[in-house]
């Protein structure tokens, strides 16, 4: 796979204004489509002005310096890597990891390698080249990046078949534990809401009232809560949907703190708590949201396998400074 030739940057004139910019490149260089464009833009390859431009449908300015830097093509194939991994349990058909905030699971535009994947390709060698598919080997669920816990990935086409059955019939022991902002009444409960992507900004998902949402269920119970203000909660998935959990809660005004994507202002309940406690929760630097229990029966033995594992470090000392 040959890279992409590197186009020449271009100045905008009066009569491309107003255009989308991706429309605009599109024309303008003539060799990449649109679709293709708009993809390297949303990874952060496109420079307006020596600024990072990301919004496909922006407006052209007159009179601005378009650059368009096209990265070199990615292998066909995820290669491993030594990164370390945090192994629970292993054997010759699955891996059982807790996986750190900041880790991506697959490759994927804008995170070629440096994944999940290429840690577990690193740590098991060729075998699980190609288990369950070429760019995703071996992975049956996932976690969002900035989500921290405990995951499972396979070994063999065995488990692969098994454990991905499972997921899809949510035979799975789940629980999740976040911190949100606000008291949730009642304290213990469930959302049911369709989540669908954002009609408005695709990037995020939404609960969808008018059709066209897959049915969403999350059961919570609250741990805890600080000065009228915060919550710690237990989160349990009897449905599966992308960023289920922080656009539940979301939806229901209590984002999680931290939640880069769906909590976009201050939140009122940020007023109640004293200085120190509210510089921490405003600052926190990712979804405090963590997988904290992940059961399953084994693929060939048929053992019921339970795992634990303790918020991170960054988690816990989110809880002691708002406690």
């Amino acid at each position: 796979m040959t890279q992409d030739i590197q186009p020449e940057p271009v100045i905008a004139t009066v009569g491309d204004a107003g255009q989308r910019t991706d429309r605009f490149m599109a024309d303008t260089i003539g060799t990449l489509s649109r679709s293709r464009i708009k993809a390297l833009m949303e990874a952060g390859h496109l420079l307006r002005d020596g600024v990072v431009l990301r919004d496909p449908a922006d407006p052209v300015r007159a009179g601005m310096r378009y650059e368009l830097r096209v990265p070199a093509a990615a292998p066909a194939t995820p290669q491993g890597q030594d990164i370390a991994l945090d192994v629970l349990f292993e054997d010759r058909d699955l891996i059982v990891l807790d996986k750190p905030a900041g880790l991506v699971v697959h490759p994927a535009p804008g995170n070629e390698d440096g994944t999940l994947v290429n840690a577990l390709l690193g740590h098991c060698g060729d075998s699980l080249t190609g288990i369950g598919g070429e760019r995703r080997p071996g992975i049956v669920h996932r976690l969002d990046k900035d989500t921290s816990g405990v995951m499972v990935a396979a070994k063999t086409e065995l488990a692969h078949h098994a454990l991905s059955a499972a997921f899809a019939s949510r035979d799975i022991e789940r629980a999740y534990q976040a911190v949100c902002w606000g008291v949730l009444a009642p304290t213990t409960g469930s959302f049911d809401g369709a989540i669908g992507r954002d009609r408005r900004e695709r990037k995020r998902m939404a609960v969808i009232s008018n059709g066209g949402g897959k049915h969403a269920l999350t059961h919570y119970r609250t741990l805890d809560t600080f000065h009228g203000s915060l919550s710690h909660v237990e989160c349990k998935l009897a449905t599966g949907r992308t960023h289920q959990i922080r656009v539940h809660f979301a939806h229901a005004g209590h984002a999680l703190v931290g939640d880069p994507t769906y909590l976009r202002r201050i939140p009122a309940a940020a007023r109640g708590l004293p200085a120190d406690a509210r510089a921490t929760a405003l600052d926190f630097p990712r979804q405090a949201l963590h997988a904290a229990r992940l059961g399953f029966v084994h693929p060939r033995t048929g053992a019921h396998l339970l795992f634990d594992t303790p918020p991170p470090r960054d988690f816990q000392d989110l809880l002691a400074a708002i406690g």
